[in-house]
């Protein structure tokens, strides 16, 4: 596995052919970077990071984020590729059109939801865009793994993407293919997403809510954790040294740079985190624009010296090569 740095260079490091990698096509919070009223009220002097993130391309733009989504191109045995998408936030058509060219996506073979938050969920209408076109949905429907809570709320925003059969008289629309399979909220019922097999992670998202991580990986461990605020004890026993085992990637939340938050991890509790678990390598997700990409990797280069455990800020569009 390609170890992330502050230039960013594993981001230029293609492929090949027969392996593995993950592509971030999100890493900023629900509200996305830039922050709206940073440029319809702008302070004096204006927020920089903002600012920044409007004046240069995708590729030189390290601090433009999308709502938090990860695209697993996994590389079977036999030299076939997956393309395993974890959620489907409000940004998703944008990350499309950043990132499946560049990196050659072809399509989305699954789906994995962490929850049912807009900023997990609300581009469900555009799989559509990535699906075969078919006047009358005569296609294989894309698979989406969710837990029982997910889907019935989804079955309330999304009743035409649950519905299996249409009413006598119903108009066929074009609408997005799915195939909705549920999963269980317990670290001991794994399950296979396109040839891949994850682990659910529970998570608490506030104290009235759970959401899930994942776990992934045989050659190399990667934990995903997008939206947590604690992990409870049995979670954290599956991925960390001192428990299940190392992982060689934990992708985790870290919302504020300074402070704490009532649903999400901050910068100091996710440092803690890290420092907990001890991972091999960290890379952070979910930042608003209180984050400057390029000074905050600096400062976590210095603390991943001292600490001993290799952390850095994801960034929309990095692409990590690695052995699944």
């Amino acid at each position: 596995m390609a170890t992330p740095n502050g230039s960013d260079d594993v981001n230029h490091r293609a492929t090949t052919p027969s392996e593995s990698a993950l592509i971030f096509l999100g890493t900023g919070c629900s509200s996305m970077v830039p922050n709206v009223m940073c440029l319809i009220q702008p302070a004096d002097p204006p927020c920089p990071v903002c600012v920044q993130s409007l004046s240069l391309p995708p590729e030189q733009n390290p601090n433009y984020r999308c709502n938090t989504s990860l695209l697993i191109d996994y590389c079977e045995s036999n030299g076939n590729h997956n393309y395993i998408l974890i959620d489907v936030g409000k940004t998703f058509r944008e990350a499309v059109l950043r990132w499946f060219f560049s990196h050659k996506i072809p399509r989305i073979d699954s789906i994995i939801l962490t929850h049912e938050h807009a900023d997990a969920v609300l581009g469900l209408d555009d799989i559509r865009a990535v699906q075969p076109f078919s006047p009358t949905n005569d296609i294989d429907p894309t698979l989406i793994y969710l837990s029982q809570h997910s889907m019935d709320s989804i079955a309330e925003k999304f009743p035409y993407l649950v519905q299996k059969k249409r009413k006598e008289g119903q108009e066929i629309r074009r609408v997005a293919q799915i195939a909705w399979n549920i999963i269980a909220d317990d670290c001991n019922r794994p399950f296979f997403a396109s040839g891949l097999k994850f682990i659910p992670l529970p998570v608490m998202h506030g104290e009235d809510y759970i959401c899930l991580g994942f776990l992934f990986g045989e050659k190399s461990r990667v934990a995903y954790i997008s939206d947590v605020s604690r992990i409870p004890a049995s979670t954290e026993y599956v991925i960390s040294k001192s428990g299940a085992g190392q992982l060689d990637l934990l992708i985790l939340d870290s919302l504020y740079r300074t402070g704490t938050h009532n649903v999400h991890l901050c910068f100091p509790q996710t440092l803690e985190t890290v420092k907990r678990l001890c991972p091999k390598q960290t890379l952070l997700i979910g930042m608003t624009h209180e984050f400057d990409h390029q000074k905050d990797n600096e400062f976590l280069t210095e603390w991943s010296r001292r600490e001993g455990i290799p952390v850095q800020l994801a960034r929309d569009g990095l692409r990590v090569p690695i052995n699944l």
